[in-house]
């Protein structure tokens, strides 16, 4: 597997809690982490229907576009009453004309679920793919999962998208009622960055 070596690291992404999270992992290693943002390079359009899809385009653009070693992600929520959906659709199914609003997009997806008539309990898990993409064209992914099941009615004010309807396995309390730390510990973000950091920065 391909190390990384250069000093400088662009993350594809215009979100700075992402940023902070990934300076904080790779802060051991002695990397400077710049987003694209800072860089004044544009988002791609995200027009693969696969998260790897979808992460390979916003990684290579980056490292096109600054000549510089970039790293994507890209993650959603896989229902399995749903055939996997919203999946990469995930934010997409939030999205209204006043911005994202992700309390309608669980009730949406709870809706759908209970259409179906799936029993309980009702299987999901978060996924999350990460792309580390190189100006000659190269690139390494890894992926992480986390198991869990959906809950109705949402819990919790922690977190972020659908975290308060997802309880992952071997937990009473679901993403949302979780302290961000002990969430961190086991998300599928988590198992991805743990492959990432294990593959390329050790």
């Amino acid at each position: 597997m391909r190390k990384f070596t250069e000093p400088r690291l662009v993350l594809a992404s215009h979100n700075a809690g992402k940023l902070e999270e990934i300076e904080r992992l790779l802060q051991p290693f002695g990397v400077d982490i710049v987003s694209v943002a800072a860089l004044g390079l544009p988002e791609p359009a995200e027009t693969a229907d696969t998260f790897i899809g979808n992460a390979r385009i916003k990684a290579h653009a980056a490292a096109r576009a600054s000549g510089m070693p970039a790293l994507a992600d890209d993650s959603g929520i896989e229902v399995e009453a749903l055939g996997g959906a919203p999946g990469v659709y995930t934010a997409d199914w939030a999205e209204t004309p006043q911005g994202r609003d992700f309390d309608m997009a669980m009730r949406r997806t709870w809706d759908a679920v209970e259409a179906t008539g799936a029993g309980h309990p009702r299987r999901a898990r978060f996924c999350c793919t990460l792309v580390l993409a190189w100006p000659d064209g190269q690139d390494i992914v890894f992926q992480g999962f986390v198991q869990g099941r959906l809950v109705w009615p949402p819990r919790g004010t922690q977190g972020h998208g659908y975290d308060p309807m997802f309880q992952p396995d071997g937990h009473s309390i679901t993403f949302g009622e979780m302290d961000r730390w002990e969430k961190n510990q086991i998300s599928h973000r988590a198992n991805a960055f743990g492959q990432l950091v294990a593959g390329c920065f050790t």
